[in-house]
């Protein structure tokens, strides 16, 4: 599926990926870090000005999702070179494969879950 956001950007996320968007949404994954994760899925290697252009997320959304990815050890960064003065532009690709990423959004999860049954076990102490 393609639809226009803009007249400078299109999202190009076809019916299966809007769907492994919305999954990944519904789990409790931030709107910018599902786009940009389903992104990088569809093009391994990509600027943040590709990402920008390919999700429709604007630039201060793309840097906060990359920091997030990036504290989560799910995405790398390499320099590249720039042809004009100023600062090089970075090419990012995902560290790890998407499986490892599925696994660990899945533990999360569990955890989480964990944590509040117990709190609920607990709640029960005091009746």
């Amino acid at each position: 599926m393609e639809r226009a956001m803009n007249q400078e950007s299109r999202v190009l996320f076809t019916d299966k990926e809007e769907e492994f968007l919305n999954l990944l949404i519904r789990v409790g994954t931030r709107k910018a870090v599902a786009q940009l994760l389903v992104f990088l899925a569809k093009k391994p290697k990509a600027t943040s000005l590709e990402i920008e252009r390919g999700t429709d997320l604007r630039q201060p959304e793309v840097s906060i999702a990359i920091k997030y990815l990036a504290g989560q050890g799910w995405i790398k960064s390499k320099d590249i070179p720039s042809e004009k003065k100023g600062r090089p532009m970075k090419k990012y690709s995902l560290a790890v494969p998407f499986r490892n990423i599925i696994t660990a959004i899945e533990k999360a999860k569990k955890n989480d879950v964990n944590t509040k049954l117990a709190l609920v076990g607990k709640m029960r102490t005091y009746i």
